[in-house]
């Protein structure tokens, strides 16, 4: 019997992004990348707790300083919840204004995969990126929105997907992080919605939220599907796995591209849900600022 969702925190998130569990705070973070918001939800404690962003950001991801990683638009800062203050650490695509940074993963060995895409969501102008140890390296281009960079358990198959094509491509990737065979992983033409972010499980499976599909997938290495997940609201946009056990199944939602009927038939639109996953997830490794 496939689970059955529960809205946590009904944030009405616009374009709710990123969820990513901290195991050290022992709570998910995720943003609102139109309303320009970063989203902090504890289970059992203060519920939800948000905060103004400097731009429209595509992830914020924690680090080991207890500051947060975010992707705006040509670059990439520290930010600190405590004071609200930022920093650049890194700028990028000074050739690409009409371009902002999307979905991104934190691989275990520490490397950053993130990508970028037109924000009008037209001109296929976007990369897929790696950033380790002050190197900055494009994986591949030419994407209109790239999405769901992650990485499998065993470190050894990067999956990036194409939202527009309704394509999830796997490279191989090596203990240097260079990637090479890329190939077709899955095609989302039979299933109803677009591909947006991905995770992986424990058991090396694909989780994949479909934006206007009502719904996130589960799928075999092999591409197989294996499980469905019905939500009461059509676009699912990333799953994250958090709790203590990491089996429980964050799915941040948004209200973007929704008519005031079809919003009025999903009051739930934009928020935050969860759910009992069938394998736990892997812990997110957390981001390591360069010391000055």
């Amino acid at each position: 019997m496939n689970p059955t969702p529960e809205c946590v925190w009904p944030v009405a998130a616009t374009l709710g992004e990123g969820p990513v569990w901290s195991v050290r705070e022992q709570c998910l973070w995720f943003v609102d990348i139109k309303r320009q918001q970063l989203h902090r939800h504890t289970p059992g404690a203060d519920g939800g707790r948000s905060w103004p962003l400097p731009g429209p950001a595509g992830f914020a991801l924690p680090a080991e300083s207890g500051d947060l990683l975010i992707g705006l638009p040509g670059e990439l800062r520290r930010f600190d919840p405590r004071t609200g203050l930022s920093q650049t650490v890194l700028q990028l695509e000074t050739d690409r204004p009409g371009n902002r940074l999307n979905d991104a993963h934190i691989d275990s060995a520490g490397r950053l995969w993130f990508g970028s895409m037109d924000d009008q969501e037209s001109a296929a102008s976007g990369a897929l990126y790696a950033w380790h140890q002050g190197t900055l390296t494009r994986h591949d281009d030419g994407i209109c929105i790239t999405n769901g960079p992650v990485v499998s358990p065993d470190g050894r198959t990067l999956y990036h997907t194409d939202t527009v094509a309704r394509e999830i491509h796997a490279f191989d990737l090596d203990a240097d992080g260079r990637t090479s065979r890329k190939r077709l992983f899955l095609r989302c033409g039979d299933e109803p919605g677009w591909p947006d972010g991905s995770s992986v499980d424990a058991e090396g499976c694909v989780w994949v939220a479909f934006f206007g599909g009502w719904a996130v997938r589960r799928y075999a290495p092999d591409g197989r599907l294996l499980t469905t997940v019905a939500l009461p609201c059509a676009n699912a946009t990333k799953l994250a796995f958090g709790g203590p056990n990491l089996r429980t199944a964050f799915v941040t939602t948004a209200r973007k591209g929704l008519s005031a009927d079809e919003l009025a038939a999903q009051p739930l639109a934009g928020g935050l849900f969860t759910f009992t996953a069938p394998a736990p997830g892997l812990p997110a490794t957390e981001w390591v600022f360069p010391k000055d």
